[in-house]
């Protein structure tokens, strides 16, 4: 924007459950130095500028409209999206669910497209269509395939786009946006009649069904403290559980809403769900000072060190796995009707 679907099918859960089954057999005095060898092989796949961009608390940040999002974007972040990418495709087992057709799809808008990784997989899938990623970063690989396109740009300002698009995939933008309605209507004024949207997001509040992630923890401490201070700041934390409601406002037709149980550490019996734990808890671990250290000094008020030793607390808990906890991942996706009327956003 400017301001076959078989090949992915067979990863994910058959069918999700409201529980997941403890693995009542970890032991918890040894869990710690096993998670750390565990992080160990799992981080090592993590690491491998496009303009002067600020530093902050030793992370790097992006330089146009600094400050609308506070997450960073140096490649520890970007290693970090990707990881949590791969993670979100074992988790719901394709990387889009919206039913587009190859000849019926010609523009796809990636909005918040960060690394660029779904917008370059897309590409592959779809070599006749024109893939489009923006995000507020360039920090997009150069080297791509022919039909995409990297454009940094705020989907939060006035779109302006002279052509629309045939499908719109939109993910992972938790504490990023602030007029969640005024995307979507955005959304669904620049998508084509009869063109698709999908819509994937967090509800970053942590959760056990056993109850053994109490107030006490520091993980949850910190969690509902984000979550707080984003809001504040009028960013939305939370979307997944919201989406279908803004996307059926607008006029979205055949709406469909998945939700997926993503576990957080080893505890796990299903090996499924005990895989998809290690990997999130990877993410999470690595992403601690991401979606924490800039928000909690420069909103919340706290020093550098205070932060530090929040998020070392919460190290320490989740890689001695002293709870059971886990996130929901929300898919949407809908169509917009053959005949249908705009409004302006």
């Amino acid at each position: 924007m400017f301001t076959s679907q078989s090949k992915t099918a067979s990863l994910g859960a058959a069918s999700e459950p409201d529980e997941i089954e403890v693995d009542n057999g970890v032991d918890v005095t040894k869990t710690l130095a096993v998670t750390d060898d565990q992080l160990s092989s799992y981080t090592a796949s993590l690491s491998s500028s496009v303009a002067d961009y600020p530093t902050e608390n030793g992370r790097q940040y992006h330089a146009f409209r600094a400050g609308s999002y506070y997450g960073p974007n140096d490649h520890s972040e970007l290693d970090r999206l990707d990881y949590m990418s791969s993670l979100i495709y074992k988790t719901i087992g394709k990387l889009y669910y919206a039913p587009i057709e190859q000849d019926k799809t010609h523009r796809i808008l990636d909005i918040g497209t960060g690394s660029g990784i779904w917008a370059i997989e897309m590409a592959e899938l779809f070599p006749s269509s024109k893939i489009i990623g923006n995000d507020l970063s360039g920090n997009q690989p150069t080297w791509i395939p022919p039909n995409v396109q990297f454009v940094v740009d705020d989907v939060e300002s006035p779109w302006v786009d002279d052509e629309k698009y045939d499908y719109v995939f939109c993910r992972s933008m938790a504490g990023a946006l602030g007029d969640w309605p005024k995307l979507v209507q955005n959304v669904y004024n620049n998508t084509n009649p009869g063109g698709w949207v999908e819509f994937q997001d967090w509800d970053l509040l942590y959760r056990s069904d056993d109850g053994t992630l109490t107030e006490n923890h520091e993980s949850l401490k910190m969690v509902k403290g984000f979550i707080k201070l984003a809001k504040q700041i009028g960013r939305e934390p939370n979307p997944g559980p919201q989406l279908q409601s803004w996307v059926t406002d607008v006029g979205f037709k055949q709406v469909i809403h998945k939700k997926f149980k993503i576990p957080i550490g080893l505890w796990p019996k299903d090996p499924h769900y005990k895989e998809l734990g290690m990997r999130n808890m990877v993410q999470i671990l690595e992403g601690l000072e991401a979606y924490n250290l800039r928000i909690f000094t420069g909103v919340g008020g706290w020093s550098a060190e205070e932060v530090q030793v929040m998020m070392a607390r919460c190290r320490d808990e989740l890689k001695a796995g002293l709870f059971h906890a886990s996130l929901d991942f929300h898919v949407v996706y809908a169509q917009k009707p053959v005949t249908a009327e705009e409004s302006v956003a």
